[in-house]
């Protein structure tokens, strides 16, 4: 069996290296500091690989609009009206050429320093995860180093046409854009002369939220024009792909631009927004080049899985509307919560693809566990993990400062408090700041409890990507032949990993107090894997043993409240 278990750290270099503490809201580069590529050095990554990760997914590298003015640079500056944040949106890509300003200690050479990190991450043994926005860019999107022979976006359409399948844009005709009311740039102390309520746009483009209204409101994507690839949506999404649409080749030409510079894997954006048949097509051509490139789409639709799979080539789907929303309810103790939801995902909404499904538990577009949002308490997180991380053969993430209990507190700018940490605005994630210890990466400000649960984290993540029952083996579920047992609830989930040559019996306990229970394996399990007999098990998290008489008989087991054990034997 081949160990693919794909184990990922999410982070944003704008934040990640950042060691300034000022976070005043909508605070200046200047004022609350920026991290570089180059704080991301050996040291830092081989404390990433040392915690048990694969991948290292970079978020927000590619130059997108911002309100920072580097003109002194050659850089066009951005409309303020038309960027949320101090530093913008790494979902409005202005270049996709070229790299984030913010990112470089000498902006001439962004591209120098990015192609290093690629070169370093690869050295300290880790693969590099890049982000791509296929639905929309951003409003000034324009591309100064594009190579020669590449037509930019919209270079060559023709604005009259509210639809075209040659056009990389959707038009408005006649109409010219309106920025949306009330909204203040920067807050009440960024003042810039663009700053004036208004954008210059005629006729104006699509939003990329599927807004087609010259009017977009403050709660669409304003900041962004959508692209099209060949689906007239106001003629109920009419597919017009042969001849193929002129974008399509123009995506393939920045996907290729990049894999040639060694990325390993594509987190690709918002992939439902953006035709099955496309990605189809993209995939393979992009594979037939670099056979190892690994896609990853976010999806939400479950119902479209099986069509961004096995139609669009996807690698692996995010799986947010299945397993990430049931153990929220279960991790938040909200009444109603039951782990027949994980059993729900991968009995029917995943039946045929689990091993396709990325698990997750925080991610930039989500709530931090450890914030009152979410939890309240990063500890509470346990089972949760444990279950993402060892469901299936299929990846885990997880996001820069989870593993020492980030709450993202505080109102950054844009996003206002809202447990998330900001992609929007420059910032200090305050907690991940004690492990960086100003840039010894050695974890020397954390508390006692926040090395504990870097420690735990490390443990299973390290687990995970090691054993072979976890990376590779099969999956039965526990549940059926323990519902009767004393001691039984549904806020219990109990599963065994297995292959021929090694067991692990997973039992997780979301309850917030602890409980007793005789775990049972089936007959037909027993038989199928030639057990009997007395057995001993040591739980891989902390290698605490546990023993019985009779495997026929089952396990007696007390588990603490919000807890787990991976139990060898």
């Amino acid at each position: 069996m081949e160990n693919n278990k794909l184990i990922i750290y999410q982070l944003l270099p704008r934040l990640f290296g950042n060691t300034k503490t000022t976070n005043k809201t909508y605070g200046s580069i200047e004022e609350n500091g920026v991290g570089k590529f180059n704080d991301i050095n050996d040291k830092a990554l081989q404390e990433i690989k040392n915690l048990g990760f694969t991948h290292v997914w970079y978020t927000g590298v590619i130059e997108h609009a911002t309100m920072t003015d580097y003109s002194q640079e050659g850089i066009k500056p951005d409309d303020p009206d038309i960027v949320k944040g101090r530093a913008g949106s790494p979902y409005a890509v202005k270049d996709y050429y070229d790299i984030d300003p913010d990112l470089a200690v000498d902006v001439k050479n962004r591209m120098g320093e990015y192609e290093e990190l690629i070169k370093r991450t690869h050295a300290n043994g880790l693969k590099v995860v890049m982000d791509f926005v296929p639905n929309h860019v951003a409003r000034t999107y324009a591309s100064d180093v594009k190579p020669n022979g590449v037509h930019d976006f919209g270079q060559d359409d023709d604005n009259t046409k509210a639809f075209d399948p040659k056009n990389d844009f959707y038009y408005i005709p006649g109409q010219p854009f309106v920025a949306p009311t009330g909204y203040n740039p920067g807050g009440d102390e960024f003042k810039s002369p663009l700053k004036d309520g208004k954008f210059d746009e005629n006729p104006a483009k699509a939003t990329g939220n599927d807004m087609f209204s010259a009017t977009p409101s403050i709660n669409d994507w304003f900041e962004t024009m959508k692209l099209n690839y060949g689906l007239d949506y106001q003629n109920n999404r009419t597919p017009h792909f042969d001849p193929i649409p002129p974008l399509w080749n123009k995506i393939y030409d920045i996907l290729h631009f990049w894999s040639e510079k060694g990325i390993d894997s594509f987190r690709c954006d918002m992939v439902e927004h953006v035709p099955f048949e496309f990605w189809g097509w993209l995939i393979p051509k992009l594979k037939a080049e670099h056979p190892n490139l690994i896609f990853i789409g976010e999806a939400y639709e479950v119902s479209l899985y099986s069509k961004y799979i096995f139609t669009g080539k996807f690698d692996y789907l995010y799986d947010k509307s299945g397993l990430y929303d049931s153990i929220k309810r279960l991790t938040r103790n909200e009444p109603g919560a039951t782990t027949w939801d994980i059993n729900r995902v991968w009995n029917h909404d995943c039946q045929g693809i689990d091993q396709h499904m990325l698990r997750f538990m925080e991610n930039h577009d989500e709530q931090r566990i450890a914030s009152g949002y979410f939890a309240g308490n990063a500890w509470l997180a346990i089972p949760g993990m444990i279950v993402s991380a060892t469901l299936s053969t299929g990846p885990v993430m997880i996001y820069f400062g989870q593993e020492v209990g980030e709450p993202a507190a505080g109102n950054e700018g844009f996003s206002g408090e809202d447990g998330r940490t900001t992609i929007f605005d420059y910032w200090g994630v305050t907690e991940h700041q004690k492990w960086i210890n100003n840039g010894q990466f050695d974890g020397g400000q954390l508390s006692d409890d926040q090395k504990n649960l870097r420690n735990f984290y490390s443990t299973l993540l390290n687990a995970a990507q090691k054993n072979e029952a976890l990376n590779s083996g099969n999956f039965y579920e526990l549940m059926l032949a323990n519902q009767n047992q004393n001691g039984f609830d549904q806020l219990l989930y109990i599963y065994l990993r297995y292959t021929n040559n090694q067991r692990i019996l997973v039992i997780t306990n979301f309850n917030r107090g602890e409980r007793s229970i005789q775990i049972k394996l089936p007959d037909d399990l027993l038989k199928q894997l030639n057990l009997s007999g007395s057995k001993e098990f040591t739980d891989l998290l902390n290698s605490n043993k546990y023993s019985t008489n009779d495997i026929a008989a089952g396990l007696q087991i007390t588990l603490p409240a919000t807890s787990g054990v991976l139990l060898e034997f």
